[in-house]
């Protein structure tokens, strides 16, 4: 367990973090959510000892996070971290020796970890020749070298196609089911919302929010859900409905007051009695909604 308890910082006059806390559980891909300036960055160096905050602390599994447990963790800084005229694979090797990996198994590694990203065949290339996307796969790849117990990542979905983000995916996913605990950060929200198990959201320095991602999901879409009926004209003429979007042929309804449920199978029931119900179920309002209600 990774925890994040009453960070506060402040550059001069500006206050750049204030009282943040929250966890990342083994094994879960943490969303780290806020607008540019959030404090997103600050709070990530903080937890790997680049800045000394004014107040609070960094924990791992229940005690102040060392030295050690920092050479374990696995970073992948927003800027570019790779040096441009070294070769791709010679690269990967030479920062898992930093880490401590013996030459033989980082040259094994990072030739899994090419192959999984689909860099394989860039291998022996220069990084300055590769694009940004490439760039950004073989830096995903130097944080992965040494197996590391945490992964903290900022913006590691930056300029891949979906295909490579796939990818990227499936070998964070693959740290996470080992019980590392995964922090990103992303501007990608419909990445963060499929990808994450959790959710932190920070504004101005401070979480405003945090949780299960689907749980508050939920939270933020009370009274929501979508029938899929063929004629829809008559929903919106009942009390206390109101039409909050259509897509195809769906209509999705808010339910005005505190037994939503209760009221959505009553809709339910005369739906049926008016012919067939295509689709049923709960609205979930996505990830962005959330980030505006919050900041």
């Amino acid at each position: 367990m990774l925890e994040v308890r009453n960070l506060s910082h402040h550059y001069g006059d500006r206050q750049v973090l204030d009282d943040v806390s929250f966890e990342v559980a083994p094994g879960h891909l943490t969303g780290f959510v806020g607008a540019n300036g959030a404090g997103k960055t600050t709070t990530m160096r903080a937890i790997l000892g680049l800045i000394r905050p004014n107040s609070g602390e960094v924990l791992v599994n229940a005690r102040s996070i060392s030295n050690a447990d920092r050479a374990g963790i696995g970073y992948m800084p927003e800027e570019r971290g790779l040096y441009p005229k070294m070769k791709v694979h010679e690269q990967i090797v030479y920062f898992a020796q930093l880490h401590g990996v013996d030459k033989t198994s980082a040259a094994k590694r990072a030739d899994e970890l090419l192959e999984r990203v689909g860099l394989a065949e860039r291998r022996e290339s220069k990084v300055e020749d590769l694009s940004l996307g490439n760039q950004q796969r073989a830096q995903i790849c130097v944080a992965l070298v040494h197996d590391p117990s945490i992964l903290i990542l900022d913006e590691p979905f930056s300029g891949l196609d979906p295909i490579a983000v796939e990818a990227v995916l499936a070998v964070l996913q693959e740290r996470a089911d080992a019980g590392a605990p995964v922090l990103f950060s992303s501007h990608q929200l419909e990445v963060v919302e499929k990808l994450s198990d959790d959710l932190v959201i920070i504004s101005n320095g401070r979480v405003v929010a945090k949780g299960a991602r689907q749980a508050l999901q939920e939270q933020h879409s009370q009274g929501l859900y979508r029938f899929g009926i063929d004629d829809a004209g008559w929903i919106e003429q009942q009390p206390g409905v109101t039409i909050a979007g259509r897509e195809g042929g769906d209509v999705i309804v808010h339910l005005a007051g505190d037994n939503s449920k209760a009221a959505a199978q009553q809709l339910l029931r005369q739906a049926l009695e008016r012919g067939a119900v295509h689709r049923f179920q709960r609205e979930l309002v996505p990830l962005k909604t959330i980030f505006k209600e919050v900041r």
